[in-house]
């Protein structure tokens, strides 16, 4: 089975934390969000995944490759310049003869896709979308649909006024490949505003997928942090944490001296060290190929790769990676988000 992942975007509501590096490649437990969300597709039966990418591509590329390390075969499409999400689509044609799966590469799921490719065919659809339900529908793309579950109507990012459901479009999508003539070769083109409102004049047959599993779209600071605690509080769940109350995980090689106290829910990464007299956690994620000093104290962080922590350091409530140090309880206050995140706060 073949998926697509809609990968181009900048990220911009999530700098400083996509300066370098596209969003669906921003660290969600040590592991690139994407690759969070390919793994999870593989253990539905994907094997073969096409990446429309188009911001920084080269740092998609370069820690995927083929695909070969994951077990998967690793297809790239790069823009030149955005094409919207249709436009994404349509770009990756020649590679879809069957039912194939459609992501959006910057949203965190556990929506059953097994279980809605079922229902897809059952349905006879040639487009299924997953909808999940949201107390503030404004921000994303609403559907109306009937007893059937069939879409009537699409109304995107609509006023309080034209509210008329609270479930919204997921950024999950299966697709009959016949569909795909009637998105419009190099042009700038929107799957919710412009597509799937002409597939259902056209008598398309589209779907809805209703889904309570948890789904957040990873696009802002705060929602990248939400999406950390609600890993580590088992709201969203995690594969590392295979026995049922797990609230700490240790990777391979790393050292953790015996005086030292880790408090769930934690995650450490793989060859880290981390030093005498400290304590580490609650609610904290160090990541990969980390060094911490002795007679430290880290809490409610989070510390992405390779970072070098000395000794006597206390931190609390901060994203710290190799060029910026946000602090998260900043967040939580009546503070206009721009002039915090064009600044880098020092320790």
């Amino acid at each position: 089975m073949k998926a697509l992942f809609l990968a181009g975007g900048i990220g911009t509501r999530l700098k400083p934390l996509t300066e370098d590096l596209p969003k669906p490649m921003v660290p969600m437990m040590v592991k690139p969000l994407l690759e969070r969300n390919m793994l999870k597709l593989k253990d539905c039966g994907v094997d073969e995944i096409i990446l429309s990418t188009c911001y920084k591509p080269q740092k998609i590329e370069e820690h995927f490759g083929d695909g070969t390390k994951l077990g998967l075969k690793i297809h790239y499409i790069c823009e030149d310049i955005p094409l919207g999400t249709g436009g994404a689509i349509k770009n990756t044609e020649e590679f879809f003869n069957d039912t194939f799966i459609i992501f959006n590469a910057d949203i965190l799921s556990d929506i059953n896709i097994i279980d809605m490719m079922k229902f897809h065919k059952e349905k006879c659809a040639a487009v299924t979308i997953a909808v999940t339900q949201v107390e503030n529908p404004s921000a994303y793309g609403v559907i109306e649909y009937n007893e059937n579950l069939y879409a009537e109507s699409f109304t995107e990012k609509p006023k309080l006024s034209e509210i008329k459901s609270n479930f919204i479009n997921a950024g999950i999508y299966i697709f009959e490949p016949n569909v795909l003539k009637e998105i419009p070769d190099s042009q700038v083109v929107s799957i919710e505003r412009e597509t799937f409102p002409l597939l259902l004049r056209e008598g398309y047959p589209i779907a809805v997928y209703k889904s309570d599993a948890y789904w957040i779209d990873i696009g802002t600071i705060e929602k990248y942090i939400q999406a950390h605690e609600d890993m580590l509080s088992g709201a969203c769940p995690l594969p590392e944490f295979k026995n049922e109350g797990q609230d700490i995980f240790i990777g391979e090689n790393t050292i953790i001296h015996a005086s030292t106290k880790i408090i769930g829910p934690a995650y450490i990464g793989e060859n880290t060290v981390i030093g005498a007299f400290s304590t580490i956690g609650p609610y904290t994620i160090i990541g990969n190929n980390c060094r911490t000093g002795s007679n430290n104290r880290i809490t409610n962080s989070i510390i992405w790769d390779k970072m070098s922590i000395q000794d006597n350091s206390t931190f609390s409530d901060i994203i710290l990676d190799s060029k910026f140090t946000i602090l998260k309880s900043i967040f939580n206050m009546n503070i206009n988000e721009t002039d915090i995140l064009n600044k880098k706060i020092a320790l």
